[in-house]
């Protein structure tokens, strides 16, 4: 299992996936001592980048092989939640499935160590210990997702089904992570700013769909997840309809499927990604179902529905060329060179646009806290290339300001030649500013200016 993980994750040693580029970014700043969202801003958890320092924030093999020994760690995680449950055989085929759904899905989910995929260990770390009646430590993990992904407190309702009564462990453990953030963030004059950024911009982006017709992209979505999946579909219902599982596991699973959805669901976006939130629950009521069945039978099935995401995403492996997903991080790595060509030690950069990679690849040190825009535009990255819909108004002008008082030596236009109504020009604030550089080179995707 380790050796395939290990091959698919090499083989995208040279290119950084968008989910992981800006905890990378964000982990690079507190490396030289910057606070995280004091010094650095951040719209998601304080884990999420700070995982990223375990190894130094480096790129290339090392992080692809961080990443593959992150999903051996996961698929462990489900043989043993599966083992204690039920026995060996099924914690092998929850281990196997875990392994192939790691690798032979959306390379953009799979690959990168992004919000959603971390989540997946503590998630599967919780309901090992909720189902081993280790109220306490069911919590304690769930409580370490939340620090990495909100939707952390869907993984502590679950945990609460296999617990029932005795939760007070439970939420005590859970507790203790937030807490121990909480006194840190006060005592450095961080609290505020965590609020503000890790919570309140999240929560005004979840209240604001990307899409025109959510419902309906929600459902296609599914469909389309559920189709890839069809194997952990079929097991799941095997699941249901034998006997070989009582009743009252049958509902907490039934209860815990319908939390996880309910996470998927939140904000109405529906990415790939969010589908993380499932493949526990899926995993483990299909290791059970398919190993009710005859070996020859179960074997026969899972080459028959494992052959469509196989064939899908498995040659893309060895073709990255071909990956449109790429064509910004190649445009990226192109102004990067361009950049690290002309700058001189102790170089500042400011990058306009969602290219937090530029800092990564280049090294140059950040001349704001800003290291994307859409604190400044108060458009999420995830719609700025082709929307100029203002979620987040309050503030954005201040960021504005403070840009514009900053000194970078060079800065990186990732998103007018995408999205001119989004362009550093419209704003009052920056015209004076935008005055003092001149351009000296540019890419397909980007506009490089100098001071």
């Amino acid at each position: 299992m380790f050796a395939v993980l290990l091959a698919a994750h090499l083989a995208h040693s040279g290119v950084l996936w968008e989910p992981e580029v800006l905890p990378l970014a964000v982990a690079l700043q507190m490396k030289r001592g910057a606070m995280i969202y004091r010094d650095v801003w951040f719209d998601k958890p304080p884990l999420l980048p700070a995982f990223y320092l375990l190894w130094g924030a480096a790129t290339g093999p090392v992080l692809r092989v961080t990443g593959a020994l992150y999903g051996l760690g996961c698929a462990l995680l489900g043989y043993a939640a599966a083992r204690t449950l039920w026995g060996g055989r099924e914690g092998f085929v929850a281990a196997g499935l875990i392994t192939f759904f790691l690798v032979f899905d959306l390379h953009a989910a799979v690959l990168p160590l992004g919000a959603d995929l971390l989540l997946l260990a503590p998630h599967l770390a919780a309901i090992l210990f909720a189902v081993r009646k280790q109220a306490f430590r069911s919590g304690l993990a769930a409580g370490i997702g939340l620090l990495v992904n909100s939707k952390g407190v869907f993984v502590l309702a679950a945990c609460a089904l296999f617990l029932w009564p005795s939760v007070v462990a439970l939420l005590a453990g859970f507790a203790i992570p937030s807490v121990a953030v909480v006194v840190w963030f006060a005592a450095t004059g961080t609290l505020t700013p965590w609020l503000d950024q890790a919570w309140r911009w999240p929560a005004l982006y979840a209240a604001s769909p990307v899409v025109a017709d959510p419902i309906r992209n929600g459902l296609a979505r599914t469909a389309s997840w559920l189709g890839f999946h069809a194997l952990l579909l079929v097991g799941a219902a095997i699941f249901f309809r034998r006997d070989g599982v009582r009743r009252e596991t049958k509902w907490k699973f039934a209860v815990w499927t319908a939390l996880c959805y309910a996470g998927v669901v939140l904000g109405w976006r529906f990415f790939p990604r969010y589908f993380f939130l499932l493949l526990p629950v899926f995993v483990l009521m299909a290791a059970r179902g398919l190993s009710q069945l005859r070996v020859r039978t179960a074997v026969a099935l899972a080459v028959l529905l494992l052959a469509v995401p196989l064939v899908r995403f498995g040659p893309r492996y060895t073709n990255l060329n071909g990956w449109s997903d790429l064509a910004m991080d190649r445009d990226s790595q192109e102004a990067s060179r361009f950049l690290v060509a002309h700058a001189k030690p102790g170089s500042t950069l400011y990058v306009w646009g969602y290219r937090p990679e530029i800092f990564v690849y280049t090294g140059l040190k950040p001349a704001t806290k800003y290291l994307d825009s859409q604190a400044l535009t108060g458009v999420p990255a995830d719609r700025h290339l082709t929307q100029s819909t203002v979620v987040l108004r309050a503030g954005t002008r201040e960021a504005r300001q403070e840009l514009a008082r900053s000194k970078p030596d060079f800065v990186v236009d990732g998103l007018t030649p995408f999205n001119p109504a989004l362009s550093m020009g419209r704003y009052a604030e920056l015209r004076p500013w935008l005055s003092g550089y001149h351009e000296i080179g540019r890419t397909k995707l980007t506009v490089i200016y100098a001071r």
